[in-house]
């Protein structure tokens, strides 16, 4: 049986409590041996931080039934429980304590109020103390199973974890892919099926932004065959009221059932990493809501993405899934290294990128970040990642967004017009942070705005889908725009106003590397001013949608936005470089 010693704070010295003292009346307590403290906790290995609670021994009671129990209360406070183990001779009292002196039980979860700090030491030095219990326990076979278990559980957590996490985020993906273009029609005969895939499944060559025969539109759907004003009227009307519908649906989740759902979550989760305490935020009713929320959302046509989310998703689904092992459910401290394995699954399906999962959860979100937990997260992302490349919901067999080819040369002039992007990034980033945090502070001081965020929802949703639907790339959701920026130009692409060059030198057969160099046609130039409307359109709604009640992440915006700019800056430096070589050659023909 273990001893107990209890700080007595006039004389900082420890009082012990032997075992067979459990049935002993409290005057008893008045004959005890004295230890300074430092000397206990030399021996114990345990330190006892300064906020710690002393109890005083006029409100220590013993109970009448084994196994014996030391029973403080002081406040209404946040409670600690603890169980003393065979070898551990000093625990830590907190506000409301209970402490079984049985050699045959382990430490038990500790509990912390909302909106509170964990403390680190103290959870750190009950799972020292439980690991003791488990070593201890090793010498039978059960025992030994035990902790072989114990060892293996925290790999076999953050293997659920990436598994669920990749699964969670394909099924995401292949919903806002198919609610996105409900907005504009239905695959008559496969509804389940996307646009893309509706005109796969028909044999249709020919796809990027041609009709297709087997998606129907809303207004054909209708009888409307004729593409004149009615029609365009009948298919706005559609467009807008799907957006509306699903961004309403979605503000109405997140109000009733799920208020933390809103927003990116990053930040919070940094914070939660830190050993902050929000309750509820990493449940599973945020879970659900956020997940079914961030389909809608995606889908409805707003200008914010879902990569921020999904690194909130994959803690949630670590922190539901850390309660299946007491080991990190019954402590703080330790449910961190599954929570910080968790968020780099989060990034590695958002970005398709496990080492760079594992770099942002090392160097931006984690606080407690052991070498083990390293390890454990690239297992975690990896895993999440090969599940989302089995699901392939991109239809490409890429993790990621885009893919781009970097086999082309590039020459040390080309420096210049790289350095003028990035001072443009840099501005409209430094004025979109300005303009939203302008917005954010009217948002949150008019009345109106601020006691009614599913009116706001709904006024941005609408006119976002109204200004949208007439220019041909803010129309597209922001991942279809990026890859379609991000693609080259080939043979299939002839209907594209992107492609539309004076010069092809191609066959069906065969492509050349040159195929985009020639003089820029006027399709070229009719993309190039819908890509200046459309960069100015996104930057402004996208001031005015972050910070709504709906889930909502801000990389995708940005990269839509730098995918935009790039675009331009390439279509620009490629007519000068197609004018002066034309240049060139007349003045040495001369």
């Amino acid at each position: 049986m273990s001893n107990l010693w209890i700080s007595d704070e006039q004389s900082e010295t420890t009082c012990l409590i032997s075992p067979n003292q459990s049935r002993t009346p409290l005057s008893t307590f008045n004959r005890y041996r004295k230890i300074k403290r430092a000397q206990i906790e030399l021996e114990t290995s345990i330190m006892l931080g300064d906020d710690d609670t002393v109890i005083p021994t006029s409100n220590i009671t013993i109970s009448n039934t084994a196994p014996a129990m030391v029973h403080a209360e002081q406040s209404s406070r946040s409670s600690l429980k603890y169980r003393g183990t065979n070898g551990s001779n000093c625990i830590a009292l907190t506000d409301s304590d209970e402490i079984t002196i049985d050699e045959a039980s382990a430490p038990i979860e500790s509990r912390y109020d909302d909106f509170h700090t964990i403390d680190w030491q103290r959870d750190l030095a009950r799972d020292r103390l439980r690991h003791k219990f488990i070593v201890k326990r090793s010498k039978t076979p059960f025992g030994k199973l035990s902790s072989l278990w114990d060892a293996g559980s925290g790999w076999a957590c953050v293997l659920m974890v990436g598994l669920a996490a990749g699964t969670i985020a394909g099924i995401i993906d292949i919903g806002a892919r198919w609610m996105s273009d409900l907005k504009d029609g239905v695959c008559a005969d496969r509804f389940w099926l996307d646009r893309e895939h509706c005109c796969w499944s028909a044999n249709d060559s020919v796809y990027k932004d041609a009709d297709c025969a087997a998606w129907t539109s809303w207004p054909e759907m209708m009888q409307f065959y004729e593409r004149n004003f009615f029609y365009y009227v009948l298919e706005l009307f559609f467009y807008c009221g799907w957006s509306v519908l699903m961004t309403g649906v979605t503000v109405a989740l997140v109000k009733v059932f799920a208020p933390y759902a809103c927003g990116s979550g990053i930040p919070e989760i940094k914070c939660i990493l830190s050993g902050f305490i929000i309750r509820g935020y990493l449940g599973k009713w945020t879970f659900i809501i956020k997940s079914v929320g961030l389909i809608l959302a995606s889908a409805s046509g707003l200008n914010l993405g879902k990569e921020g989310p999904m690194v909130h998703l994959a803690c949630c689904i670590g922190n539901i899934f850390s309660y299946l092992f007491p080991k990190y459910g019954s402590n703080e401290a330790k449910k961190r290294e599954i929570l910080s394995a968790s968020a780099a699954a989060g990034v590695s399906v958002a970005f398709g990128a496990p080492i760079g999962g594992v770099l942002f959860s090392l160097e931006e979100a984690s606080y407690y970040f052991p070498l083990k937990t390293m390890w454990r997260s690239f297992f975690c992302a990896l895993i999440a990642g090969i599940i989302l490349r089995i699901m392939n919901p991109f239809g490409s067999d890429q993790t990621s967004l885009f893919h781009v080819d970097y086999s082309m040369k590039w020459t040390f002039v080309e420096l210049i017009p790289f350095a003028g992007l990035g001072l443009f990034g840099g501005i409209i980033g430094s004025l979109f942070i300005w303009a939203n945090i302008k917005w954010c502070r009217f948002r949150k001081a008019n009345k109106t705005l601020g006691s009614n965020p599913v009116k706001e929802v709904l006024v941005v949703t609408l006119i976002t889908a109204f200004v949208s639907y007439f220019n041909p790339y803010t129309r597209r959701s922001s991942s279809s725009l990026i890859r379609q920026l991000f693609d080259r130009c080939g043979p299939e692409d002839f209907m594209m106003d992107l492609c539309d060059y004076q010069n092809k030198t191609f066959s069906f057969d065969k492509v050349d590397d040159n195929y985009h160099t020639g003089e820029l046609g006027a399709g070229v130039h009719s993309a190039f001013i819908d890509l200046i409307m459309a960069l100015i359109i996104k930057l402004i709604l996208t001031i005015f949608t972050f910070g709504i009640k709906v889930p909502a992440g801000l990389f995708v915006p940005s990269l839509a936005m730098g995918a935009i700019a790039g675009r331009l800056l390439g279509i620009t430096v490629e007519g000068i470089a197609a004018s002066l070589q034309v240049r060139w050659k007349f003045v040495a023909f001369q």
